[in-house]
């Protein structure tokens, strides 16, 4: 089996000719049969040679009581530090081995309980242990006669530091944002949820990159079958890699073909500890800063984070506001200017129309052309280094906007429509659903171009049935709304105050909904008229000659 596993890796003239094919779920089931030889020379070279014989696999000996020992690593995934205390660890521990005499063959268990310094230690005996082991950042250490070798934790590359999310900027709230290494992203929601009954799930998946996820709820908030549903969607996902969180996104979502998101994605881990207090799951992937929340509702991406930490009836003012940015006004405008004239103000209409004497074309083209634009600036603004990206949005609203009436292109009232739209379609917070309002405004525009106002009810008549349709994970997109839930209307358009809030979202939570104690409504004290009076006077000083905190007055 040996010399088969050996010609099947290594035989590159066969490979070169199409000879051999080697998938790399068979290669690692082939690994995971071979032990490594007892011969530590063996061993090294068959490491070696697994791994492709490249020049940052470093590999160093030590000798302790007249035995080698060896040390593997990959350079770039191992801290150095961590490798050299683990060295050091070993030349500390060798007078003992030599005071006593240890035969290294039968000692590996007392290797094992030496103390040397790493985070963690555990034992591997076959090929895939090491080769899984060296590619994760840990150092395996070996030794002459060992039947399995030592993994020590040294994982150590660089990462980002965290910081705030460029995405979702807030005035008030945290300021940290997910990085793009996994631990630490765990780290952030633990230190925000200390309670044992959050759980943590690991996977891993990807053929070729064996990109690790983690899937996060806390046990007795979040739905049994939600959180089955979570593990089958990411146990059968087979595919060569996952490098974003977006390739999870698109293999395990509802409805593939809808421009609407059905998962919701997010930087900031105060709106994932938000999540799972509500009973959602949380999905974390290795590589990207961006953590997938299930199940999403339409009215989740409505919300911000900043609604809940300042006064409700701002929060409630900004997500109306937020709603009315949802509407379509180029459609409406082209239906107005070509079907329902009738419908404008006599002033308004006339300038309207005085205002398109200039241009060459009809309506639907004037806003198709308008709206391309509009959009080509966008994603150039989006694409540029930031410096540059502010100055194509100046350039693109001035210059441009500019010349186009200037020239008859464009009519000035177009202008206005389709930037005031662009605008208020920004106002949503989450990225993907701005996308999605962008697209369907292409196709609104040619219905109101083709049937007027009876077009634009007909797109939203089609808009509403397919919403209504979509699932997150079991769940209804528009719930709250259809199905109508009484008690969620405390949290859908209107934000409610805290102390009103008692209960979690009912289509998602187990049967754990209470969230907060009754008749937390905060009241004035309560006190006699007497009693009011002498707080009133000892407020203003006069119940305490020295002062309400014994300082004199000055």
């Amino acid at each position: 089996m040996f010399a088969g596993l050996w010609e099947r890796l290594f035989a590159k003239e066969a490979h070169n000719q199409g000879l051999v094919s080697v998938e790399p779920e068979t290669v690692l089931t082939e690994l995971a049969r071979v032990r490594l030889p007892p011969q530590l020379d063996a061993a090294t070279s068959l490491i070696t040679k697994v791994l492709g014989g490249s020049p940052d696999i470093i590999r160093r000996e030590i000798t302790v009581a007249g035995a080698r020992l060896a040390v593997i690593y990959i350079e770039g995934l191992a801290d150095k530090s961590e490798v050299e205390r683990v060295l050091n660890g070993l030349l500390i521990q060798r007078p003992k081995v030599e005071q006593v005499g240890l035969d290294l063959g039968s000692s590996l268990k007392r290797w094992r309980e030496a103390g040397l310094p790493v985070g963690g230690i555990r034992s591997g005996s076959t090929l895939e242990d090491v080769a899984k082991a060296l590619l994760d950042g840990e150092t395996c250490l070996m030794g002459t006669g060992w039947d399995e070798v030592l993994i020590l934790d040294t994982t150590g590359w660089e990462n980002r530091a965290v910081a705030e999310p460029e995405t979702e900027a807030a005035v008030r709230g945290p300021r940290e944002g997910f990085i793009e290494n996994l631990s630490t992203n765990v780290s952030l929601i633990r230190r925000r949820l200390r309670h044992p009954n959050l759980r943590l799930e690991d996977y891993t998946v990807g053929e070729l990159t064996r990109t690790s996820v983690t899937a996060l709820y806390i046990e007795g908030i979040a739905r049994e079958k939600l959180v089955d549903e979570v593990r089958r969607r990411l146990t059968r996902i087979k595919i060569d890699g996952i490098l974003e969180s977006c390739y999870l996104e698109e293999l395990i979502e509802d409805a593939p073909f809808s421009p609407f998101p059905t998962i919701l994605n997010t930087e900031r881990p105060d709106v994932v500890c938000a999540a799972l207090l509500e009973g959602r799951v949380c999905i974390l992937t290795d590589g990207t800063p961006f953590a997938l929340l299930v199940p999403a509702t339409f009215p989740v991406y409505i919300m911000t984070p900043e609604d809940y930490n300042q006064r409700w009836p701002v929060a409630v003012g900004i997500r109306v506001i937020r709603y009315l940015g949802l509407f379509i006004v180029p459609s409406l405008y082209v239906a107005f200017t070509t079907f329902h004239q009738e419908m404008l103000p006599t002033p308004l209409a006339v300038s309207l129309f005085m205002q398109r004497e200039q241009v060459p074309y009809p309506v639907l083209v004037e806003a198709v052309i308008m709206q391309t634009t509009f959009e080509i600036l966008t994603e150039a603004g989006l694409r540029l280094p930031r410096p540059l990206g502010q100055t194509i949005g100046i350039v693109g609203v001035l210059v441009i906007g500019e010349a186009t009436v200037r020239a008859g292109l464009i009519s000035a009232a177009m202008v206005i429509v389709v930037s005031a739209t662009a605008i208020a379609s920004y106002t949503i917070p989450v990225y993907d659903m701005t996308q999605a309002i962008r697209i369907l405004r292409f196709p609104m525009i040619f219905l109101a171009a083709t049937l007027g106002l009876f077009g634009i009810l007909t797109g939203l008549i089609i808009i509403a049935i397919h919403l209504v349709s979509l699932r997150s994970f079991g769940v209804p997109f528009l719930a709250g709304f259809a199905p109508f839930v009484r008690r969620a209307q405390r949290d859908i358009i209107f934000r409610a105050p805290w102390w009103a809030m008692q209960t979690r979202p009912e289509l998602v939570a187990s049967d754990n909904r209470e969230r907060q104690g009754p008749n937390l409504k905060p009241k004035p004290p309560e006190s006699t008229s007497s009693g009011a009076n002498e707080t009133e006077a000892e407020a203003l000083g006069g119940g305490n000659p020295t002062g309400t905190n014994g300082r004199k007055h000055r």
